[in-house]
């Protein structure tokens, strides 16, 4: 693709890493309609400065209330890098605000975008140090909100299918558990993180009366969903999507999340649909594509 022209107060990118998202998946699945160059977790070099940057991948108007608000991710009219109406980070250029841009320390910030979605989970819900709560599923996001709420110092149970991933989330200081028959009404809170149409009824299953479900998984399609439980228990769904840059960067640079063990594997850029069929093979962790 050809370097692309950038407006008055961007910065053009050049990518280095990019991270092959579930959200890449459902994408080509049909999520959104999207059409275009997908790809939102990315690390690169500012081309005016040279210095390493990852960037908030929510273009908003500044102009509405939710910017107003300081919640510009929730602007009504925002486009999103490689999701909505702006061109991602599966290529070698990319352009954003320079306001969006940060400083990062090294590659392994190509998880800052999905680890600040993990660090959203405490800005929207009062999970105190101690307290119990439960993530489904054991993907790379799980794995993420694992270890950041366990860096939290939350009691953390992570429920999932896969031993070497699970190990991932016990040497953070989460208890693991393989079953598919988790206990009910048990935890004040749960994080449900599977990426499947099941996962939301199990979530709400695990949650004690007056608890809250924490709803990160994007499926495209209709979800199924028997609200009476929700309702007779006075449950709490609570959606949860990205969340600030900066705590995630802070978390990758004390080393309180080791991301290192979650790359499954690296490709050329020029191989992105072989890399996105390795992505979607069940156990897979991050699939990296490179520029270099």
């Amino acid at each position: 693709m050809a370097i692309p022209s950038r407006a008055p107060g961007f910065a053009l990118v050049r990518v280095r890493r990019a991270g092959v998202c579930n959200t890449d998946l459902e994408l080509q699945r049909g999520y959104y309609e999207f059409r275009g160059v997908p790809g939102h977790e990315f690390s690169g070099v500012d081309v005016d400065t040279g210095k390493r940057v990852v960037g908030e991948i929510n273009l908003s108007c500044g102009e509405c209330e939710s910017c107003a608000a300081g919640l510009g991710r929730h602007c009504l009219n925002r486009s999103v890098l490689g999701i909505v109406k702006h061109p991602g980070a599966f290529a070698e250029y990319l352009t954003l605000p320079k306001a969006n841009l940060l400083p990062i320390p090294d590659e392994e910030a190509v998880f800052v975008e999905p680890l600040a979605a993990a660090c959203e989970i405490l800005d929207q819900t009062p999970i105190a140090a101690g307290i119990e709560v439960a993530v489904l599923g054991d993907g790379k996001l799980g794995l993420l909100i694992a270890q950041t709420l366990c860096a939290h110092e939350a009691d953390v149970t992570v429920y999932g299918h896969h031993e070497a991933k699970l190990e991932i989330a016990s040497r953070a200081g989460a208890r693991v558990c393989i079953t598919d028959d988790p206990p009910a009404a048990k935890y004040p809170f749960v994080v449900e993180s599977t990426g499947s149409a099941a996962g939301l009824g199990q979530a709400v299953r695990m949650t004690r009366p007056r608890g809250t479900v924490i709803l990160k998984s994007t499926v495209h399609g209709e979800l199924s969903l028997d609200t009476a439980p929700v309702i007779v228990n006075e449950i709490t769904l609570v959606g949860s999507r990205c969340g600030r840059f900066g705590p995630a960067i802070e978390l990758l640079r004390q080393r309180k999340v080791d991301v290192s063990g979650m790359i499954s594997c690296r490709f050329p850029l020029a191989e992105a649909p072989a890399a996105f069929a390795e992505a979607a093979r069940p156990g897979v962790l991050k699939v990296i594509l490179t520029t270099d």
